[in-house]
């Protein structure tokens, strides 16, 4: 079975926290519990268990759960996309290069996404081919990036090196920032499907999907909101035309192109998915080591994998 949304820390990233944490803020508290939480550039902060950190533990954790195939993707609290481009690049460097020596040593039993500098997306295009040179399957990145969404036409040298390769795009979402949303863990109970939502909507409608047919769009968390709401996108593109002017088919239609993973904790959330968009459109995931994961990931939506991982042209 695969797991197509885990995280983790290489050592040389740790490292490099560690050199640099006067230029990104980074801070590690200890608790009374003996646990310890890493905040980075002030927010985001979250615990920092040994499986985020230690392979060992964070492949035998994956084992015990019956995962023969996890896809590694580096963790959205070090995107890094709101600080200079000099230290994201360095970052995106070290990071992109430990996790391709880590597919190199699997032999084809794991896989990894890329993080780039979306804020610069030439260079973000430049680092996406060169991690796809290195054995990585695609980029994570984050639902938008320098106040920008991604239908920005900024963004559009990064998407055309993406469509060109035929990379997966893994779009997770960051904690939702909305001042209402600020007691009882809400940012990222709500928040962050909600993230998800937005930029999906944005991507759907405007068309993106259609200009890049190459590139596979892989929301996390189960697309958030977007697709129990498909049908009052599908109502507003027959009665608006300028919901409607861009697309060439219903919403419906397009919401069947993205990927999903599994991560939604609930059986019957998960069937709707599954019926409304196709089960080999539905990947297992668990979000795994984070606390809100699913464990073991669902197996039962492991029929699409082989055709996200397949590659361009075949």
């Amino acid at each position: 079975m695969h797991d197509f949304h885990t995280h983790f820390i290489p050592e040389e990233v740790s490292k490099w926290l560690q050199e640099q944490k006067e230029s990104v803020k980074a801070e590690w508290k200890n608790t009374d519990n003996h646990k310890t939480f890493l905040t980075v550039n002030g927010k985001w902060g979250f615990e920092l268990k040994d499986t985020f950190t230690d392979y060992k533990r964070y492949k035998e954790e994956q084992e015990k759960a019956g995962v023969t195939h996890p896809v590694i993707s580096p963790v959205p609290q070090l995107f890094l996309y709101e600080l200079p481009t000099d230290i994201t690049a360095e970052l995106v460097t070290v990071y992109n290069q430990s996790l391709a020596g880590l597919v190199q040593a699997e032999q084809n039993q794991l896989s990894a996404f890329a993080t780039v500098s979306l804020s610069s997306p030439e260079l973000a295009a430049e680092q996406l081919r060169s991690a796809m040179n290195n054995g990585l399957i695609g980029a994570i990145i984050g639902p938008n990036a320098d106040g920008r969404m991604l239908t920005d036409p900024y963004f559009t040298p990064f998407f055309e090196e993406a469509d060109r390769l035929g990379a997966i795009l893994f779009i997770h979402p960051l904690l939702c920032e909305d001042p209402r949303l600020k007691k009882r863990k809400m940012p990222n109970l709500i928040g962050v499907p909600w993230e998800t939502t937005v930029c999906a909507t944005d991507l759907l409608l405007g068309g993106m999907l259609d200009k890049y047919m190459n590139i596979k769009f892989l929301l996390a968390h189960g697309g958030g909101f977007l697709p129990y709401q498909i049908g009052r996108l599908n109502k507003g593109a027959s009665q608006w035309p300028d919901v409607s002017g861009v697309l060439e088919a219903a919403p419906e239609e397009y919401l069947k192109r993205f990927w999903f993973d599994s991560v939604l904790w609930h059986p019957e959330a998960l069937n709707f998915l599954i019926q409304t968009v196709g089960e080999e459109h539905v990947v297992p995931g668990s979000d795994f080591p984070f606390d809100l994961c699913v464990w073991p990931p669902e197996a039962k939506t492991d029929k699409g994998s082989a055709i996200l991982l397949r590659e361009p042209g075949k």
